[in-house]
């Protein structure tokens, strides 16, 4: 029995293709129609009250097996015409009675009138749409896929909601292509469903008047059982028809088709009421049915008023909440600023630095102002939660406002009081990311992305499906200026880590590993040095939400150094999975190396002093390295992915704080940090270059 309802679907169709060979008794064809019928109002129903096609992605499948069901049906009853004397059941016989009302011509009549409607205006109308909406969804699909790919790249969504989002579109493609070729399904069904009818009817009249019936009772008996079996055909294709159009046309839609329905026409009270007008002018003109018109104008009248009411009530309560608001804005002012700075204590307030502070200029004010629709506070409060969730850091508060001394399309990103970064952006343009070769070029104002300096174009926005189609990435202008905000709150983070940060995240520590915490800080560990650790970890982009393992390892290794930068090291190779699923993608690391003799001469020239290790590197030597690289870190541009040098444990951090003045947004990795399931991709080798005066002193040296 378990085995029966888990292939229920595959059993059925099974049995629908065996009702094309084997007879079915009368009772059972009535039972199977009215089910045929009830499946299909049912289908209807449920397209209409979807808000989203993907709700009902099984359709474009359902459509091809209830046709498979509707024709075994029409053959059955077409078995049952020809053999039984023109009775295939009752519910035939009772739809061929009902459209004929004892006339068989306007019982023809109104039955081909349903076929045609069906025909030409349903089945093709619905395929018409079907092609559309692929063909549509197909050519959106590179937009669609970038638009996440930056949203990911400026901390909106995670990984997780990206993959979603991409799987929704692939699906979105798969389903509108399936229902552009099942609409083919639909069409030549209703032209199969035109065939048998006709054949009903020849071969019923040729059979009657073999049989010896006069014409009248032969018209009479195989009309009536051919109309009601066309009937009973086309009635549940139409409505599966209409659920096709119905589907494909959800693309727009913000609820079920009945609350669309509702709340658009409400919206428009005036319309409804102009209507209701015309229809009582016509009542009041001679000749024309008067109660009719006059019933129907007065309920729209009445419906009209009472939308205009409902919008009325919406608009006061709107005006109240609104004059609340102005209120509590003109409340009585401050005292004046002289009165305020007389209190010394108020002075100390000119002293306070905020950690991240944002200014623009007045035309971006719409961008921020939540009461004006700005959303960059919501998106602020998305990327801290991202933010947390990825690096075990909280970002702080960022304080946004205006200044006059900006353009009005300008805006200045700064840290603790200075200016690290500025952009600017035009409101009511979109930004369009040039590709490496565009199928062609789009009309807009040149400009560089400010957070990663992409070539780009300010575009108007009806140029923007357009850009897309060309291949562009096209951001809008928020988007712009958050992904800025969060490149350089990532970049300047570690500096925003300081001792009250610091042991907020211990007390943090403490709710999970309250005995590790006791025994190591601050005994073992102090504040300081923890802070020094965790400073260390997020300047090169190592997250520090495992406060457990990076505080064991760093009570460990205290006890052989106090070296802070070699503490680090060790936690970074313990933090060896973190960092590779930080860097690594789809099992796979792009990397640079150096080679063997690069590597000997590097690790010569390191020097120790009072103050530490630091690279003692020839002028020669490091130009090769930074030169090189350069080379190498095109490769990663045109790949779009994180530019990664990797060395040996023993020169890492050295050589990576000499080439981070040279290339801010490279990652240098050593091996221990790295897993061993991680397949590693040389996308270049840095090799050591000999000048002649060394050729020739190794020369002198072999003689």
């Amino acid at each position: 029995m378990r085995w029966i309802s888990k292939n229920i679907i595959s059993l059925f169709v099974v049995v629908v293709v065996l009702f094309l060979i084997l007879p079915l008794p009368t009772f059972l064809l009535d039972v199977l129609i009215v089910m045929n019928i009830s499946l299909s109002i049912v289908i209807l129903l449920i397209t209409m009250n979807i808000s989203d096609a993907l709700e009902f992605s099984i359709f474009p499948s359902l459509l091809l097996v209830t046709t498979l069901f509707r024709l075994g049906l029409n053959v059955s009853s077409t078995r049952l015409i020809l053999s039984n004397g023109g009775f295939a059941g009752q519910v035939i016989k009772a739809f061929g009675q009902l459209i004929t009302q004892g006339n068989i011509v306007i019982g023809i009549i109104i039955f081909l009138i349903i076929v045609l409607v069906q025909f030409i205006v349903i089945t093709k109308g619905a395929e018409r749409v079907a092609e559309v909406a692929a063909r549509f969804t197909l050519d959106a699909m590179p937009g669609k896929q970038m638009a996440i790919d930056a949203d990911l790249s400026s901390g909106l969504i995670n990984e997780q909601e990206a993959r979603m989002r991409r799987e929704k579109i692939q699906r979105q493609a798969d389903f509108y292509g399936a229902m552009d070729g099942a609409t083919k399904i639909v069409k030549g069904d209703a032209v199969m469903s035109l065939i048998i009818t006709v054949i009903n009817f020849v071969a019923g009249m040729v059979i009657g008047a073999a049989s010896g019936l006069s014409t009248n009772e032969v018209v009479q008996v195989y009309s009536i059982a051919t109309i009601g079996d066309g009937l009973v055909s086309q009635l549940p294709a139409l409505m599966i028809s209409t659920a096709t159009g119905m589907i494909v046309t959800r693309s727009v839609s913000e609820g079920s088709l009945n609350n669309d329905v509702l709340r658009q026409f409400k919206a428009q009270p005036r319309a409804i009421m102009v209507a209701g007008v015309v229809l009582l002018f016509l009542a009041a003109m001679p000749s024309t049915p008067h109660m009719a018109l006059l019933l129907v104008g007065l309920v729209l009248l009445i419906l009209g008023q009472r939308g205009l009411n409902t919008m009325k009530k919406k608009r006061q309560a709107e005006a109240m909440a609104a004059e609340k608001a102005k209120s509590a804005a003109t409340q009585p002012a401050h005292p004046s600023e002289n009165e305020y700075y007389k209190d010394i204590n108020n002075i100390y307030s000119l002293l306070e630095v905020e950690p991240i502070e944002m200014e623009f200029g007045y035309s971006l004010i719409p961008l921020v102002d939540e009461a004006r629709g700005g959303r960059l506070i919501s998106r602020i409060v998305i990327f801290r939660r991202q933010y947390a969730q990825d690096m075990g850091y909280v970002v702080p508060s960022v304080r946004l406002h205006d200044s006059a001394a900006l353009g009005t399309n300008q805006y200045v990103i700064k840290i603790k009081g200075e200016e690290v970064a500025r952009g600017e952006i035009l409101v009511d343009y979109f930004l369009a990311l040039e590709p490496s070769n565009p199928s062609s070029e789009i009309d807009g104002i040149e400009t560089v992305e400010p957070a990663y300096g992409i070539p780009s174009r300010w575009i108007l926005p009806e140029n923007k499906e357009m850009a897309e189609i060309y291949g562009y990435t096209v951001i809008d202008p928020l988007s712009v200026m958050l992904t800025h905000l969060s490149e350089v709150i990532k970049k300047h983070i570690y500096e925003l880590l300081d001792r009250e940060e610091t042991i907020r995240l211990v007390e943090n520590l403490k709710k999970i590993a309250p005995q590790l915490v006791e025994e190591t800080i601050p005994g073992t560990i102090s504040y300081a040095s923890l802070e020094k650790i965790l400073r260390n970890l997020l300047r090169e982009g190592v997250p520090i939400k495992d406060m457990v393992t990076i505080v064991e390892t760093a009570a460990d290794s205290i006890g052989n150094t106090r070296d802070m930068d070699i503490v680090t090291e060790n936690i970074r190779a313990a933090l060896a999975r973190t960092i590779t699923r930080r860097f690594c993608e789809h099992g796979q690391l792009r990397v640079v190396t150096l080679d063997a003799e690069m590597e000997k001469r590097i690790v010569a020239s390191l020097t120790k002093n009072e103050q530490g290790v630091y690279l003692a590197m020839g002028a020669d030597m490091m130009q090769q390295i930074v030169s090189q690289l350069g080379e190498c870190m095109k490769k990663f541009t045109e790949l779009s992915q994180t530019p990664i040098l990797l060395t040996s444990p023993v020169i890492r951090i050295y050589l990576g704080r000499m080439l981070t003045q040279f290339y801010p947004n490279l990652y240098v990795l050593s091996f221990n940090e790295i897993t061993s399931n991680i397949q590693i991709q040389a996308l270049g080798n840095i090799t050591l270059q000999h000048s002649d005066a060394e050729h020739m002193r190794e020369a002198v040296e072999k003689k």
